[in-house]
């Protein structure tokens, strides 16, 4: 079994406390997966960090992407081949340094005799490309690209027609569990000591008389404020970035533009893949993403989730929602792919979030779709020294907080150079379990790594714990109650939609059993009887809101909210 040194916990009472006393060298705002990195950065060069967080780690764009840890091969033949040997450099660094998370994935892209993502004309064309991803960086995962006949193509997707397959593409990239992913972050940042809270929102930037950073801070739960004192401030809050430039700089920069993506979970029965498949979408030049999801261990799954979309989003970007448009156009694209017919009816969860890509000031490049605008990023330094960090992509969140911490040092005249490239994530380790090893054993080390002593030393002290969390999902109680002692998790909804991925598995069935988890964590977070009985109606609410959107068009939804 895994062995874990000490048990990391994240202490939102002890990070309040220490906001409200301390002088940092940097404070960063922004809990996702680019803050978190800015905060693991700094802390191991030596710099005293905190990071605050306005709602839940995790809870924007970085627990709502498409959990691929990949170059990007449409990037190499857009030619952006420097982003893509970065990426690819990024993934073989986060396969290293959280082995526990970052799993190889093989992806099939179909050659089909008619309506494909690549023609047969143009096939020898994309197996140039192919050798071209291996070269730039493909190979670091230990696996190049091949090409499958027919036969061995149909077999990874039977639910297609086997007369439409010419032959295939194999080539290999990883997932990971985004949220997982930000949260080993974290914690790898607290053992360092980084003060870390969430929950805290950022109304106010100032200046005091020597130039320290005076942060004004709301507790979302007291209403309590609180001035934190940094030397240092970064941003680095995705889509909401421009607004945080806008407490520093005094007006609105309008800098990021919205991007909307959107992924649909089905029952893996109504696709049969063993591997991740790109189809195309009919009357598009854009594919999806086809990935099979909580594997059986048996070569079956219980899900495959499909997309991701990439369209402008015009809402407010609190609330990007999957509408019936978003729905129509996946449905539309799979059932031109499979011959099972999949319906509204048998979507099990939605997702939806927004890439925070930088535009710039061309118009032509404003105007273009954004499925066309550059996926690298961006790091700006204000004239009052705040360190700005947006654009990038999940795989690229290391390289992105490394350039943001490079341009905090030249404020403070530090010359520590970063060490992140080596340093291996909280849990990550490699098992003695083996494949006899039993589906809990398995589900457990896999998102814990070292610490599943710790989710089995809850489950020793109470075998209740071992029991199911939601009927149906690998999760058990026990890692409820560890994402509320050891991972800040402070709403039901924490726990269900990002420690655990219930939500985005099977809403109907999350919702059937929330009160039961919201009573199970109740004890350690001093709910009684009301506020729990408020957590579980907040999030069947949510839910309610989710489906709601679904029923209506873009057009409506936005209008609504309005």
């Amino acid at each position: 079994m895994a062995t874990s040194s000490s048990d990391a916990r994240l202490d939102r009472s002890t990070g309040l406390l220490r906001l409200a006393s301390d002088t940092f060298d940097v404070l960063v705002i922004g809990g996702g997966i680019t803050g978190s990195g800015v905060a693991l950065d700094a802390v191991t060069r030596g710099l005293s960090t905190a990071l605050v967080e306005r709602d839940d780690f995790a809870s924007g764009t970085s627990s709502k992407s498409s959990k691929l840890i990949h170059g990007g091969l449409r990037y190499l033949q857009q030619g952006d081949i420097r982003l893509v040997y970065e990426a690819l450099r990024e993934r073989k660094r986060l396969h290293r340094n959280a082995s526990h998370l970052v799993h190889v994935l093989p992806f099939m892209i179909p050659i089909l005799s008619k309506n494909s993502v690549v023609s047969k004309k143009i096939a020898r064309a994309l197996g140039s490309a192919m050798w071209m991803y291996d070269l730039t960086g493909g190979w670091r995962i230990g696996k190049l690209h091949k090409r499958l006949n027919a036969d061995e193509a149909f077999a990874h997707i039977p639910t297609m027609s086997r007369e439409r397959f010419s032959s295939a593409y194999l080539y290999y990239d990883a997932e990971a569990d985004d949220a997982r992913l930000c949260i080993a972050v974290l914690r790898t940042a607290a053992q360092h000591g980084a003060v870390l809270a969430n929950a805290c929102t950022v109304v106010a930037i100032d200046a005091d008389v020597d130039g320290t950073k005076l942060i004004t801070l709301v507790d979302k739960y007291t209403g309590d404020k609180i001035v934190a004192r940094a030397r240092t401030v970064v941003n680095a809050s995705g889509v909401w970035a421009d607004d945080v430039r806008e407490l520093d700089e005094g007006i609105h920069p309008h800098t990021i533009r919205p991007a909307k993506g959107v992924h649909l979970t089905v029952p893996w029965e109504k696709v049969r893949n063993d591997i991740a498949v790109v189809i195309p979408v009919p009357g598009d030049k854009r594919s999806l993403f086809v990935i099979p999801w909580v594997s059986n261990g048996d070569g079956t799954y219980k899900y495959t989730y499909i997309g991701t979309t990439d369209t402008d989003f015009k809402g407010s970007v609190n609330d990007p929602q999957c509408t019936k448009d978003d729905i129509e156009y996946v449905l539309r694209a799979l059932n031109a792919a499979v011959n099972t017919e999949v319906t509204e009816s048998d979507v099990t969860a939605v997702w939806s979030g927004l890439r925070p890509l930088v535009q710039t000031s061309d118009g032509e490049a404003v105007k273009g779709r954004t499925a066309d605008l550059s996926r690298r990023h961006r790091v700006t330094t204000s004239p009052n020294g705040v360190v700005t960090v947006t654009g990038g992509k999940l795989t690229t969140y290391r390289e992105m907080s490394q350039d943001a911490v490079d341009a905090v040092m030249q404020l403070l005249g530090s010359r520590h150079r970063c060490s992140t490239q080596r340093l291996s994530l909280r849990g990550s380790a490699r098992f003695s379990s083996t494949k006899n090893a039993s589906d809990l054993v398995r589900h457990i080390e896999s998102r814990y790594g070292t610490d599943a002593n710790l989710i089995y030393a809850l489950i020793e002290s109470d075998p209740h714990l071992a029991t199911v969390l939601i009927e149906g999902l690998p999760y058990v109680k026990a890692e409820a109650i560890f994402a509320v002692t050891h991972e800040m998790a402070t709403t039901l909804d924490d726990v269900l939609s990002r420690r655990t991925r219930s939500r985005l598995f099977d809403r109907r069935a999350t919702i059937a059993q929330a009160g039961e988890v919201a009573a199970l964590i109740a004890p350690l977070l001093n709910w009684d009887e009301t506020r729990v009985a408020n957590e579980t109606r907040a999030f069947i609410d949510d839910c309610a809101r989710e489906d709601a959107a679904a029923r209506v068009t873009e057009e409506e939804f936005i209008n609504s909210t309005q």
